[in-house]
């Protein structure tokens, strides 16, 4: 029996599977990292409407004065949303609104001089609470989707204004 020898043909073949393999592999984690970021996408359009609906009732329990702390508590107590660093408190606008659901100008100085207002039916009377985010940009945490960049739907919440911390 003759030993198997290389030839030409076999030489010329070396290697043809590490080759396939990176192609093939190439296009599978492009393709499983854009199924990650589009999940990502949904998760942010989902968690925007439930931080604006924990700081709009956050926002009605406590007096105007505790903005801040309103948007930590709709974050989950972060400084930005988790998973979500496109979230943070600054995207978060609270407006409080009279009878008519206009934006109030001059505030009541105390929970005790609105109910005041509200019992003598003045404009200055805080009867709704109005939270939305605007502004937040999903940005893509992979590189390679970065020219992907779109606005998330801005989220409104209107509800009325309960205690605000008399």
């Amino acid at each position: 029996m003759q030993p198997f020898v290389n030839s030409n043909k076999t030489r010329h073949q070396q290697g043809v599977a590490a080759v396939e393999f990176a192609l093939v592999a190439m296009l599978f984690f492009t393709l499983l990292f854009a199924i990650l970021e589009f999940g990502r996408l949904f998760y942010l359009q989902n968690a925007v409407q439930e931080v604006t609906r924990r700081a709009a009732r956050e926002a009605t329990v406590r007096w105007v004065t505790a903005g801040e702390e309103v948007r930590n508590l709709a974050l989950f107590e972060a400084a930005n949303l988790p998973a979500g660093p496109e979230i943070t408190a600054e995207n978060i606008v609270i407006e409080y609104l009279n009878v008519d659901q206009d934006v109030i100008g001059s505030l009541p100085d105390s929970p005790l001089d609105n109910v005041k207002a509200c019992l003598n039916a003045e404009t200055n009377c805080i009867a709704y609470v109005r939270v939305s985010i605007n502004d937040a940009t999903y940005s893509p945490m992979i590189a390679l989707f970065s020219a992907f960049s779109v606005p998330i739907t801005a989220s409104t919440v209107t509800i009325p204004a309960e205690s605000l911390g008399y």
